[in-house]
């Protein structure tokens, strides 16, 4: 089983993520790791730690020569922000953070809470994942995620090939695919940093080139969609998860829901072994399990809950009703979502494909799915 967990808190030392169950024999670029990482830094919108921030991964287990051995991979961030033995408590819970509920909880304070619940955590989501997505390089698999609407703003995706898309979207201030529309969006963000205000959006990733059979109808808890929505939904700041057509599934008829089947033999060679469909309402997955189109997942993510003009709140010595407490934040943290978001679904398709096809090396793994393949064309 390929997993991992993250520790460490916003303002300590850095950010672990240790991987575990990470196949043998793949040369680790970490390159790939620090891009990502950079990426997440990015995007307009975001607040003055990213300027203190220079993340950067280092590999402390699990390679040899820069290769991985199959053992635990620990991925170490460190933080140039480190403080936290020397920052004070807040005593007014902010609306929206786990600050009230997480210390009531806990019967602690404030802090205790915020350290861990800050997406600064999401530095070790964002390594793992990029870790876990030179797997799925390796077997030739891509995604892409990007923004598809900031606040009222839509900005819809395009047609067009991963590596073409890719580039529209490095060059976005906003991550998205759409440049036409990124003006606009940016003055809506800097209006909204002008009010105190802060700004939401929805993220869309696409993962291309994924073979049948990814996932399972057998149990609940190990469809690949459900345990898709649990890593996105799991992000801080995500309120809902949609695959395919998702809530718009709903309101149509089934007629208009559904993809049909139709057999290519040109194709019979590419991963769909043959199998084509006019559209991708689905998303690519159905019955819990991959049927070959590409995987489409998006994610809608809340304004932060850190105002500069801040909501009502208590004053918890007294009781009585003061401005929340302010610390320094983000006005727009959608662009860094959409890499968060991304990578952590890279990480579970690795998974879903290593519970497929084995996961002692790289090497074995290919083998295994190109063997799957011959047998579903030959059934």
């Amino acid at each position: 089983m390929l997993r991992y967990w993250t520790a460490g808190e916003s303002h300590g030392k850095g950010i672990l993520a240790v991987v575990d169950g990470f196949p043998c024999g793949i040369a680790v670029d970490t390159d790939v790791i620090d891009r990502e990482l950079q990426r997440r830094q990015g995007g307009y919108g975001r607040g003055g730690r990213q300027r203190l921030e220079h993340d950067r991964v280092e590999i402390l287990s699990g390679t040899w020569r820069g290769v991985t051995l199959g053992s635990p991979i620990a991925l170490w961030v460190k933080n140039n922000d480190y403080k936290i033995e020397k920052m004070e408590d807040l005593d007014r819970p902010r609306p929206g953070h786990g600050d009230l509920s997480g210390s009531i909880k806990y019967l602690t304070s404030i802090r205790a809470i915020l350290e861990r619940a800050s997406a600064r955590e999401t530095v070790g989501r964002v390594a793992a994942g990029a870790l876990a997505r030179q797997i799925l390089t390796a077997v030739g698999i891509d995604l892409l995620g990007y923004v598809v609407a900031l606040g009222p703003i839509d900005l819809p995706p395009r047609q067009g090939s991963l590596p073409e898309l890719r580039a529209i979207r490095d060059q976005s201030p906003l991550y998205s695919l759409l440049p036409e529309k990124d003006a606009e969006a940016v003055q809506l963000i800097d209006a909204c940093r002008k009010q105190g205000d802060t700004l939401g959006g929805v993220v869309e990733v696409r993962v291309e080139n994924v073979p049948f059979g990814l996932g399972t109808h057998t149990q609940w808890d190990r469809k690949l969609d459900g345990r898709l929505a649990q890593a996105v939904m799991a992000v801080q700041a995500i309120k809902g998860v949609e695959i395919g057509l998702g809530f718009q599934a709903a309101r149509r008829p089934g007629s208009e829901t559904h993809d049909p089947i139709a057999y290519d033999p040109n194709r019979a060679g590419e991963r769909c072994l043959g199998f084509v469909r006019p559209t991708n309402r689905a998303g690519g997955i159905e019955a819990g399990m991959t049927n070959a189109q590409p995987i489409i997942i998006r994610a809608a993510m809340k304004p932060i809950s850190t105002l500069a003009k801040p909501l009502e709140s208590v004053h918890l010595p007294s009781k009585q009703p003061q401005a929340a407490a302010y610390e320094r934040s983000d006005v727009c943290a959608v662009p860094a979502a959409g890499v968060i978001v991304e990578n952590v679904v890279a990480f579970e398709i690795a998974a879903a494909l290593l519970e497929k096809f084995g996961q002692d090396h790289i090497e074995e793994i290919r083998r295994r799915m190109e063997l799957f393949e011959e047998m579903a064309r030959n059934r």
